[in-house]
């Protein structure tokens, strides 16, 4: 029996999340345009002061403050491409990023690692990101593969380009990363081109997003410009992202951080647009409330979820892509309250139609990468998307002629509807439903050891599609080469 006479009726009511009412908006909005008209952004670079000066802006050359006008603020958000494709190695993994579509992935970076084996927690070595890299391909929760780790066992000066050589050879999913400097950005450009053949393919499917951070409060250091102006000039995305902290970096409150965070993103895409109109760029954000009994950063707060729903919203006023963090937190182990602050930080995020969300794997207030808590924190995102998706309505799911047939005295476990649509339930591999003794025939263990067999399963199994040996060898020359070139000669390509 059809509810409506004329079509069969489709209703899906997805769940949403407004932190902000439409005038707090416009309100952060236009504080934004009064903070960067009047006291204006720090900007290190030549280059970038060269660029904003010959679009409008007024620089001091002497204090390198930059004013922005606001008819220039909107230009650069309005030329900028509301969609994006994250290109992977395998074009069957291309990714789409637009307004109600969204994709987790990893944080970055670690600076330390829990070893899957031995479970010493240590500084991470160049295989330990190759092996990051490879898990996040294994999984498919995870659309895009962002740096977990960085290569610690590597010269200092050229960490990020190791990081990069290890990651591209290990995933076949769109990368995001930070090159640490112009210098190493264009090197990496040259992996890309290694791998696609050209310069000009990079142009036409760029494998890689370069994230780059302002320094809190209103700074464009010299490496946050070389990166921007390096990548849009390549055709290579722009992450920007604020990493204001609520009480230390930026204002106590989070309005007053909302305003701050918005001037530096904002200050970042207007350069990159004004050097390459219609530039691809996101709008980032892993900014957080300090806790200031502790003068330390809480990523698994209230106010890291707070912001991180404003921040979405902010991104979906400008028709931009947004970038946050959300799956986040504070505790030292993959723990109950590890449980709880990753649930609150990444469902706000999803829930307020962030683009990307950026958190699985991370424990210790973004310092620690686990790769139990990475086969966690994919089995948590399958969870947060089925309820995010809201209940399908039609006459279809409203099955009211299976309730009329059945009645009172039967059951459902046999109808062509409940097997037709049993996978839709939820249907968790590491989340223990079992009774009490199979849970204890089984070994009695928790999520956390049951998700880390997983990874280690992985590790040992998994092998990512494997680039060409000629390909590999190109790779290893452009790292060695740009190793092999002395500290000056790298400053002077800087320059």
């Amino acid at each position: 029996m059809k509810r409506n006479a004329a079509a069969e009726r489709r209703r899906l009511a997805g769940v949403s999340l407004r932190v902000l009412s439409p005038d707090g908006v416009d309100d952060i909005h236009l504080a934004t345009l009064e903070v960067l008209g009047q006291a204006g952004v720090f900007v290190e670079s030549d280059d970038a002061l060269d660029v904003l000066a010959d679009g409008g802006c007024r620089v001091d050359l002497a204090t390198k403050m930059v004013r922005i006008p606001p008819h220039v603020v909107e230009d650069a958000v309005r030329s900028a491409p509301p969609t994006l494709v994250l290109h992977g190695r395998d074009r069957a993994r291309d990714v789409v990023v637009e307004r109600g579509r969204g994709v987790f992935t990893s944080f970055g970076e670690g600076i330390f690692v829990i070893d899957p084996f031995s479970g010493e927690r240590r500084e991470p070595r160049k295989e330990d990101v190759a092996a990051s890299a490879a898990a996040v391909d294994a999984l498919d929760e995870l659309g895009i593969c962002n740096r977990a780790l960085g290569a610690h066992d590597v010269p200092p000066q050229v960490a990020a380009l190791h990081t990069a050589d290890a990651i591209l050879r290990s995933t076949t999913k769109h990368v995001f990363l930070g090159p640490q400097n112009g210098f190493l950005a264009e090197r990496i450009v040259g992996l890309q081109a290694a791998i696609l053949g050209s310069a000009d393919a990079v142009r036409e499917r760029p494998l890689v997003t370069f994230t780059t951070c302002p320094v809190s409060p209103l700074k464009l250091a010299r490496d946050c410009c070389e990166v921007i102006l390096a990548g849009v000039r390549s055709g290579v995305g722009i992450n920007v992202v604020s990493m204001a902290m609520a009480g230390g970096s930026s204002p106590i409150t989070l309005a007053g951080t909302l305003v701050v965070h918005n001037a530096e993103v904002l200050a970042g895409i207007t350069l990159a647009q004004l050097a390459e109109r219609g530039a691809p760029v996101i709008y980032g954000s892993v900014s957080t409330g300090m806790d200031l009994r502790l003068a330390s950063a809480s990523v698994g707060s209230p106010e890291l979820a707070l912001i991180t729903a404003a921040v979405a919203q902010l991104a979906q006023h400008y028709r931009l892509p947004s970038f946050v963090a959300g799956g986040l937190g504070d505790s030292k182990l993959p723990d109950a309250q590890s449980g709880h602050e990753k649930t609150l930080t990444a469902t706000f995020a999803a829930l307020a139609g962030a683009n990307v969300i950026a958190g699985a794997g991370i424990i210790e207030s973004g310092l620690t990468f686990d790769f139990g808590q990475l086969v966690m924190d994919a089995e948590l995102v399958g969870m947060i998307r089925q309820c995010a998706a809201g209940i399908r309505v039609d006459d279809e799911t409203l099955a009211v002629d299976d309730i009329c047939a059945v009645g009172s005295s039967g059951d459902y476990l046999s109808l062509e509807a409940t097997m037709r649509h049993m996978r839709e339930q939820s249907q968790p591999r590491y989340i223990d439903r079992r009774v009490h003794e199979d849970w204890l025939a089984l070994g009695g263990t928790d999520i956390h050891e049951r998700s880390l067999a997983e990874a280690r399963r992985i590790l040992r199994e998994y092998r990512p599609e494997p680039l060409p040996d000629d390909v590999q060898a190109q790779m290893t020359r452009l790292v060695a080469e740009a190793e092999a070139r002395p500290e000056r000669e790298r400053k002077r390509a800087r320059s």
